[in-house]
């Protein structure tokens, strides 16, 4: 029976993704569109009529409510509040509502208890055809649970119709779930499982066929667990990527995560740049083995992890790294070790993370075994505590939390390390000739006209080269990189505006734990 669908994402909270100076700077709204509801809209009924509200682009107003047979909402534990209470919006209208997602699938008692009608637990593929099917059939409750692993082989190519893409900084696509790893804090492998599992390179090519139909031109991000994770598959698929964009006259840049190991194959390394890859989010999580251990964390302990990291800058990817405090095994000044650890490998873009237990991982069985696991999910944002005992006291870690990220993005320590990056990395293939492969963005990919390429430009210039604290340093590093790598400007240029969101940010996080130190007063 035909239905019309209201689709919702829930507002995400201010985080070091919300990206807020660069959306300022290029008019978009939100950085990501929701993959997954895109996927699950392609998973329904053809005839079924989709209305997708994404609340970090526009506020849900009551028209969109209007003649709606089915909700179907999805979220992450950053959203859980606001998931929970769209949860009860539905019910008060007596709309029957769905929902998946992460928390959903880690937390369903929680969901149920706020109203959910029918539950999704994994991956849809093989749960969205049951939910149609148990509608077809007049129910008007139900739980479904995908105990496998679904191949990825028939999975749809999104629904990117159902969005504006100039709503948005940058658009996604996946290619592939699990990760071979088993990192005793991550929930990928209870989600997805330790076996990759791939898109045919030619879904793939459809999907960015889709994107590139829109109209749309600039950053994707290849939402894989591990890009790298299952290598002859990667080689196989950057291959048709690389064709593809070259027949296409390169429109896009992507962005993706991959294990530390990368560092070790330049040759993967290269075919990544050659498809126009440009930055890769790399799990650092600590400088101290004994506690990357501890974590099994292992891929990180097999090769030095300096020269893993600094490989993968030196050949053409900027890293994004991330670090996590308050994990078992850590010493005092773990903070400080962090923020050292990130100035000798020159990394600019880098998160540094309270540890939170998930549900599903080994670390929450194992919190809960030891009695050290706490009731509930209180908050679940960045300013939240942690949600367990650490065997440091909380305010230890939070104190080192904050005064990391203080050293790290005062502006001339974050310019001093984008400089360093720059100048560290090999000129583009095409640098003889002064200027990249890749062009335009925030991000360092194309953009759909001259004008959203130099206003970003002059919001720059202005906020670090005008009113900046560190404005002589970012003078003087400009033509220091443009003398001595200039095929680089380009991506030395969006470093530093992304730069912007994580001083913004720090100064938010600053400014919380004051107000913690405050009360506690």
């Amino acid at each position: 029976m035909k239905k019309n669908v209201l689709m919702l994402n829930p507002p995400l909270p201010l985080s070091f993704w919300s990206f807020n100076e660069t959306l300022a700077m290029t008019g978009k709204k939100a950085l990501l569109p929701p993959l997954g509801l895109l996927t699950v809209a392609a998973l329904l009924p053809k005839d079924w009529n989709i209305r997708l509200v994404d609340l970090n682009v526009r506020p849900l107003a009551e028209d969109d409510w209007r003649g709606i047979d089915l909700v179907l909402v999805t979220g992450m534990l950053v959203q859980r509040e606001s998931l929970l209470e769209l949860i009860g919006r539905a019910k008060a209208r007596n709309i029957p509502i769905a929902a998946g997602g992460a928390y959903p699938t880690t937390a369903p008692r929680e969901v149920l208890e706020a109203g959910c009608d029918f539950l999704i637990q994994g991956e849809g593929e093989t749960t969205i055809p049951e939910l149609v099917a148990a509608l077809d059939a007049g129910r008007t409750s139900g739980t479904f649970i995908c105990d496998d692993k679904p191949s990825l082989s028939d999975s749809p190519t999104p629904r990117f119709d159902l969005i504006s893409h100039g709503d948005y900084e940058s658009l996604s696509l996946q290619t592939s779930r699990g990760c071979p790893f088993a990192c005793e804090f991550c929930d990928i492998v209870s989600l997805f499982g330790r076996k990759q599992r791939h898109k045919e390179p030619g879904q793939v090519l459809d999907e960015l066929e889709a994107i590139h139909g829109l109209g749309f031109r600039g950053t994707v991000f290849v939402a894989d667990d591990n890009f790298v994770g299952n290598r002859p598959r990667a080689v196989a698929l950057l291959h048709r990527i690389i064709a593809w964009q070259a027949s296409h006259g390169e429109p896009f840049n992507f962005i993706t995560q991959a294990s530390v190991n990368l560092g070790q194959d330049v040759a993967l390394i290269d075919l990544l740049t050659a498809a126009n890859f440009s930055y890769v989010f790399v799990g650092i999580e600590s400088p101290d083995e004994d506690v990357l251990i501890s974590a099994h964390k292992l891929q990180n302990v097999r090769n030095p992890l300096l020269d893993s990291l600094r490989a993968i800058n030196a050949n053409g990817l900027s890293v994004i790294g991330s670090f996590i405090l308050g994990m078992d095994g850590e010493t005092p000044g773990a903070g400080g070790r962090m923020q050292a650890f990130a100035e000798a490998a020159d990394l600019p873009w880098v998160m540094v993370n309270v540890l939170r237990a998930l549900p599903k991982t080994e670390l929450w069985d194992r919190l809960e075994k030891e009695g050290r696991l706490h009731d509930g999910i209180a908050e679940s944002g960045w300013d939240a505590l942690t949600n367990f005992t650490p065997l440091r006291p909380i305010e230890t870690i939070f104190t080192e939390q904050v005064a990391a990220l203080t050293a790290l993005y005062s502006p001339s320590a974050y310019l001093g390390r984008a400089m360093r990056a720059t100048l560290a990395m090999r000129p583009t293939r095409s640098g003889k000739a002064g200027a990249g492969k890749t062009t335009g963005s925030s991000l360092g990919g194309k953009r759909e006209s001259p004008r959203s390429d130099i206003m970003p430009l002059l919001y720059l210039l202005w906020r670090q080269g005008m009113v900046g604290t560190a404005r002589w340093q970012f003078w003087r590093q400009l033509a220091i990189v443009a003398w001595r790598n200039p095929s680089r400007l380009r991506r030395y240029l969006a470093l530093c505006g992304m730069g912007e969101n994580l001083f913004s940010f720090v100064r938010h996080i600053r400014a919380q734990a004051k107000a913690r130190h405050n009360l506690a007063a």
